[in-house]
Parts: C-alpha cells; structure tokens; sequence
C-alpha cells in the first residue's frame, strides 16, 4: 500500500528505499535509488524510483510524477517535460545524493533546484569520484536546506555493489551454493542431484536474474554440463564464465550449445593452446587469458578487474568447492547465499562447499552482517554480508 502521509522524516526515507528496490536488476550499472516529494505536512505530493539504465533517475521520476510546470525552460534545462503543478517549498526524501554532472540524463541536481524544491534529506552521499559532494554542493549554493545521514546505513547497504565497483574497480562478488545439513554438496561418487528442493532452485533462478555474471569452475562444467542460465528470465542476462586454466571447456558442453541464449566467457591461462582458444572463438566463445596464480590457475583477480572494467556489478559464484575456496582464500566474497538441506549424506571423501587453503585459526574465520534466514519448504536459506574483517 503506497503511503499519502507520514508521521516523521524517517518514514518518508523508508519509502524511499523500498522504492529503490524495485530497480534492483535493472539499474545496474546505476545504483538503485528513490526519491519522495512531501509538503510540509509529510504529505505525499509524488514519488518515484531509478527504473531503468539509461533512464530518468528518482529524482526525476518524482518531479515529473507530481506534474511540474515551469515557465523558465525547466524541459530544456533538465529533459523534463511540462505538465501543470508547483513545487515550490516542497520537501525532497533521496536516498542517495542526486548527481551533478550530465550523463545518459540531466543533472539531477539541477532539476531539483529547477523544481523550486526548498529542502532535501540525503540518505548517503554518492561514493562515484565524479559525483561524491558535487550535488550536495549545488543544492547548497542554490539556497536549498540540505540534510545528510538519514537512515544512512540503510541507503549505503542498499547500493554496495555499486560502491564497491565505484570504489575498486571490482563486482560485487556473490557467493551460493547448495549442502546437506552435515556439509557435504555431493556423495562421494560425485551424486549431486537434487539437495535443493524446487522452491530453493526457484529462488536461485531469482538471484540469477539480477547478475550481470554467473561463475563456475570447470570441474563444475565437466561434472554437471549446466546451462547457467536463468529460468524463467529475469531483469538481466548474465554473462556464463568458466574458469578453465587448459580452455578445455568441450564445443558440445550446454554452455556453448546455448551460446545464443546468453555471453560466454572461458576464462583460461596464458599457457593454454593457441588452437583450443581458437576453437573456442570459432563457436562463440570469448576467451580471456589471465596470467597464472600461485596454483598454476587463472589469477581470479585479474578477470575481476577485465570485469570491472566492462562495468559488470554484480557477479554469482556457484562454485565448485575449489572455485569458491579460491575466491574465499582471496577475500574476494561479500555476500553468501546458502541452501542447506535437511538431509544426511555423509563420508570422508564426500565434498564440502568451500576448500583452498582455508584458515589455520578460528580468529581468522570470516563472519556475518544483515544475516536473514527463512524456511523454504523445509530447505534453510541463508543470507548474509560478510564483515569485512575476521573475528577479532
């Protein structure tokens, strides 16, 4: 039920996060934001969200939502078009700063200032270089009041892969998979179908939709033959790659056999052959040579950065046991999306999800924030952010 009035500043910057949620999949690159225009009662007077890449941001949506009119080239100055209502002393809820500089749209900025706005609560300040305070500073010289910090932890967790690609260069790295309640993500003879139940697969296919990258090491392609993609589509098309140090990945493998259905990317060594990374491209593969790490495997740093680069946000690792340990080993996981099953499987030789190197003390372990966890039709699913520093 969409609010008409609220009964204090913080409820307004609730709503505005819920609204930004609504873009999740769909923004990316962009940071999901909302925005919320009130009178000075806390009266809704208009509402609006960050829908789409390349579209009009929040702030927009919301001015132009409550119908403004302006008669000073508002639509030329900020691509807004004229309807037939002031804003004039109204009240701007944002949950991230509003951008100053123009790029697939206006200034933001300037179109809150055009607007006639008189006040702005910021949830966080933008942590893109070309943005950070910029926005805040136009308000401020424009004579608008300018409160920063409302629900502030709330807004920065609702655009941390967008700072974390913002800030380093690097996606925001995902990490799922699936056990048995004693551990284990497969019986000793490799059996690994299904420990989910179809609810918790459902729920997968949803995290999928909103990747922009799906990774898997290439025992994990050998053993499963997956297709990695998502069913039914989701907001997004996420990219398949391989880690696959020999760029061995078979040309009759569900991965290239579906090349038309989604990008493929085999991530290989520099001492793979000229004539496998030929073959490969020949069916549609993009292969990426990436210098070796210490275990003779492509460096995952490096494909990170190439990722980075193309500005991929959000990347799902889904394993196997010594992918994912690798990305752990690295600290390289932010996020973990765990199905356990209540079943027993048992077995020394039986694989557990997360292997490499591991820690050598409990100190060391690596631990939780805004952990949730719910029953999926008997399945446990967990999720939480990893703190970005062990257990003291």
């Amino acid at each position: 039920m969409i609010p008409t009035q609220f009964s204090e500043p913080a409820q307004a910057m609730q709503f505005a996060i819920a609204l930004a949620k609504q873009g999740q999949g769909f923004v990316e690159p962009n940071p999901m934001v909302g925005a919320v225009i009130v009178d000075d009662d806390l009266r809704v007077i208009a509402h609006g969200y960050h829908e789409l890449y390349g579209g009009p941001h929040a702030e927009a949506n919301a001015i132009q939502a409550a119908g403004l009119h302006d008669n000073t080239g508002l639509q030329e100055k900020t691509g807004l078009q004229d309807n037939a209502v002031t804003l004039n002393n109204a009240t701007l809820f944002v949950t991230l700063e509003p951008c100053a500089h123009q790029g697939k749209t206006p200034p933001c900025a300037q179109a809150v200032i055009a607007a006639g706005i008189r006040k702005v609560y910021i949830g966080c300040a933008d942590p893109a270089v070309h943005t950070s305070g910029k926005g805040i500073e136009l308000l401020r010289q424009a004579g608008l009041e300018v409160k920063i910090g409302l629900l502030q932890t709330e807004a920065q967790n609702l655009i941390r892969p967008f700072t974390k690609l913002m800030t380093t260069g690097l996606p925001y790295v995902h990490a799922k998979w699936a056990m048995t309640l004693d551990g284990r993500i497969a019986s000793h003879t490799g059996s690994s179908k299904w420990i989910s139940n179809e609810q918790s697969r459902h729920i997968v296919h949803q995290i999928r939709g909103r990747m922009d990258g799906i990774l898997v090491g290439a025992g994990t392609v050998r053993a499963d033959d997956p297709l990695l993609t998502t069913r039914p589509a989701g907001a997004r098309i996420a990219t398949r790659i391989v880690l696959d140090s020999k760029a061995l990945l078979s040309l009759d493998s569900k991965l290239v056999q579906s090349i038309s259905q989604a990008p493929l990317i085999v991530a290989c060594s520099t001492n793979a052959t000229e004539d496998r990374c030929h073959q490969l491209s020949q069916a549609g593969v993009e292969v990426i040579r990436c210098p070796q790490d210490r275990q003779n495997r492509p460096s995952i740093n490096h494909l990170l950065c190439k990722l980075g680069k193309r500005k991929m946000t959000n990347l799902l690792v889904e394993g196997g046991a010594e992918t994912l340990g690798t990305f752990f080993d690295n600290s390289l996981v932010d996020e973990v999306h765990v199905f356990v099953a209540p079943r027993i499987i048992g077995g020394q030789n039986s694989p557990g999800p997360v292997a490499g190197l591991g820690i050598a003390e409990m100190s060391q372990a690596f631990s939780f924030q805004d952990m949730t966890t719910s029953s999926i039709a008997g399945d446990l699913y967990f999720n939480g952010r990893l703190n970005t520093q062990p257990d003291e």
